[in-house]
């Protein structure tokens, strides 16, 4: 190979790129590439790469001493391998780099000068982070990595597990104008994509406009669907459009494991949604899989659903919140079930996303590919509809609830000064987990299963590896704390082992339509049948 010394180099035309206070974040919108640049020297190299004649006098003009170019050429093979960057000149058919390109430096590569690791909740490939960058990620960063954004609590399903115990629409939900105003903050911000959810996101009807309005102010959408409205029609707009993601929730490789959970016809509409993508041309579309009891041994079956239809696999963790509270005892996966969960991701490698939803497993030894941390208030967040923010997407409660975009002075006011958010990422103490060989690998595992199930939070993870939660969660003195909102449709018929979800998929037929047996009945108020029923956007931000 040409020693990439001696090769005139730029950046591709696809990296988003930001600073940090260790050096900078890279962030490539076409193979979702997350990239850490650990050195400032490589930032200034980098930003110089496009104006000098080869790389050599780029290390020159950054001051970097020739005894350490070697290290600085294996960062650029290992960059130019991510296409991070690439040779200058080359003329090949690219999207048009996105304006805050220019404003900060950084990229990828498998060395000491940087690090290029899978991006949460998106289709990277590749590495775990080391402990000393590990570390410094849990003391924030300058905005999130990505930030999960629940634009409504309607949804057409209600799923026995659903985290945010969806349902309902909220009439305080916010108005199209404030969420593009949020947009605009996360572009300003450098926030490289956001992960949509709900509810179910689609059923809002400015949805199409906001997902198009953050493509076009460079903030990418990965947005999550039971594929109830991914019609043929909307297949190929998303397939035409830049810088979105999709993933489709399923929860059973069958119906009958699948529709215990989301509801009955839901196995059916997904996999529709699936092929409608696939037929549409979208490029690596997600199946979204909530690990359970139920499911978890059919991973191989998923793996094979995914591949039949050019999709990639993405396992995530079942946890305690919402309505997740009620069935976790009866959902999540044993003890056994979590190490065979544990080596097949092993051997499943790279063309498994997780998320980083499994760092809790790293007790059995290895660590599963990712950061292996809780990013709650450091890497990632969540807004949900009604602008209120959240240290994490799992954590839906007022515990922690760092403020209102919209009564705390914007979504930066909040990332920057909340209170919460200080706390979190001040140095944490390992609690029960001290005396722990594995304390250092999983981090003491997931905050939001801990709180959920009344642990304490500097204590281990309920689903420990190592066996040390318990005797917390035997212990008859551990109180479960109450949710603090629930937007279910039938909030008094919550409980586990009511059986299968009794839901029905589709609008109310109309009064000429042939009669429907059990019958369908009026909807006791208008959004029951459409969760925006009555929604008027406002123009106030």
């Amino acid at each position: 190979m040409t020693d990439p010394l001696d090769e005139a180099w730029e950046l591709s035309p696809r990296v988003a790129l930001r600073p940090e206070p260790f050096g900078a974040l890279a962030y490539h919108f076409g193979n979702r590439r997350l990239t850490f640049l650990k050195r400032p020297e490589l930032v200034s190299v980098l930003r110089d790469l496009s104006g000098e004649p080869d790389a050599r006098a780029a290390l020159t003009r950054a001051g970097v001493p020739a005894g350490r170019w070697p290290a600085y050429a294996e960062a650029l093979r290992g960059l130019a391998g991510a296409d991070m960057i690439r040779p200058r000149g080359r003329t090949e058919a690219d999207r048009t780099r996105p304006p805050h390109v220019t404003a900060a430096p950084g990229t990828a590569g498998q060395s000491t000068t940087a690090q290029s690791l899978p991006a949460k909740n998106a289709a990277a490939r590749s590495g775990t982070a080391s402990g000393s960058l590990a570390k410094r990620f849990e003391y924030g960063l300058a905005a999130p990595i990505c930030l999960t954004w629940e634009l409504t609590y309607a949804c057409n399903l209600s799923c026995v597990h659903c985290l945010s115990s969806s349902g309902r629409r909220d009439p305080r939900e916010l108005a199209t104008a404030q969420c593009e105003a949020v947009i605009d903050e996360l572009q300003a911000m450098q926030v490289f994509y956001v992960n949509i959810g709900g509810g179910e996101p689609t059923v809002r009807p400015d949805f199409w406009h906001l997902v198009q309005y953050a493509v076009n102010h460079q903030v990418g959408v990965k947005f999550s669907t039971n594929g109830a409205r991914l019609t043929p029609e909307r297949a190929r707009f998303l397939a035409a459009t830049d810088y979105v993601d999709v993933q489709v929730s399923l929860d059973g490789a069958t119906p009958e494991v699948n529709d215990r959970v989301r509801g009955p016809g839901s196995y059916e509409t997904a996999l529709r949604a699936l092929d409608n993508l696939a037929a549409a041309g979208f490029a690596d579309a997600k199946l979204s899989v909530v690990v359970t009891r139920e499911n978890a041994g059919q991973l191989d079956e998923f793996k094979a659903i995914a591949d039949e239809r050019g999709a990639t696999l993405r396992l995530t963790r079942l946890r305690p919140s919402g309505r997740g509270a009620d069935v976790w005892d009866e959902l999540h996966p044993t003890a056994a079930q979590q190490r065979d969960l544990y080596e097949w991701l092993l051997r499943a490698g790279e063309d498994v996303l997780t998320g980083d939803s499994f760092f809790h497993l790293a007790g059995y030894g290895e660590s599963l590919p990712g950061l292996n941390l809780c990013g709650a208030g450091r890497v990632v967040c969540l807004i949900d509809p009604l602008g209120d923010v959240y240290a994490c997407p799992f954590a839906i409660h007022d515990r922690f609830r760092a403020g209102n975009v919209l009564s705390d002075g914007g979504f930066a006011a909040v990332w920057r000064e909340s209170e919460l958010f200080g706390d979190l990422r001040s140095p944490q103490t390992s609690g029960a987990c001290t005396g722990c060989g594995f304390f250092d690998s999983c981090r003491g595992g997931c905050m939001a299963a801990k709180f959920f199930t009344g642990l304490p939070l500097d204590g281990p993870d309920p689903e420990c590896v190592q066996g040390h939660a318990a005797a917390a969660l035997a212990a008859g003195d551990r109180t479960v704390p109450r949710p603090s909102q629930d937007h279910s449709r039938r909030p008094g018929a919550r409980r586990a082992g009511a059986g299968p979800v009794p839901v029905r998929i589709g609008r109310r037929p109309s009064p000429a339509a042939p009669p429907v047996h059990p019958p369908v009945h009026p909807p006791v108020h208008a959004c029951a049948e459409s969760p925006l029923a009555g929604f008027t956007p406002s123009s106030d931000v």
